[in-house]
């Protein structure tokens, strides 16, 4: 698995051009999923990604996590994360999981997330047509890949 963090002062994510779904202060989190991707992956990037701190404390150190600072937090399925832009110039994307087995692991990671405690837990739908809107903050933005099992 990857994801790859913006730190954010707001951001939003349009499904099918009728659905809007919205944070303020947070994280605006994107999440790919690869061949052999597992429980035990998303388990330890939920806690990795919810525990990072990337929030100023009073002093103007990046010192806070998401939970300190009592943020929200956007998740959207980002299945080009594992695009391959190595050869020619059309991206392949042989390394993304199936569609079927991404959606598991994606709403199993969604699930987790919204079983820890945060303020908010918004989030897009998998394999939808999606417009994200964020207003990066910093701009801080982290790719973490999962360890390998």
């Amino acid at each position: 698995m990857r994801i790859l963090i913006q730190r954010v002062k707001r951001a939003a994510v349009t499904i099918e051009g009728k659905e809007r779904r919205e944070i303020n202060q947070g994280m605006c989190v994107l999440i790919g999923m690869t061949h052999g991707d597992d429980e035990k992956k998303a388990d330890w990037l939920a806690e990795k990604m919810v525990g990072l701190r990337i929030f100023a404390d009073d002093e103007g150190k990046i010192n806070l996590s998401l939970k300190d600072i009592d943020g929200e937090i956007l998740l959207v399925s980002q299945f080009s994360l594992y695009a391959s832009c190595v050869k020619g110039r059309r991206p392949g994307f042989t390394d993304a999981a199936k569609p079927d087995e991404a959606e598991r692991i994606y709403n199993y990671f969604v699930d987790k997330v919204k079983g820890m405690d945060l303020k908010k837990v918004s989030c897009g739908e998998f394999g939808a047509d999606m417009e994200v809107e964020i207003i990066n903050d910093g701009p801080l933005t982290f790719i973490i890949d999962s360890p390998e099992n």
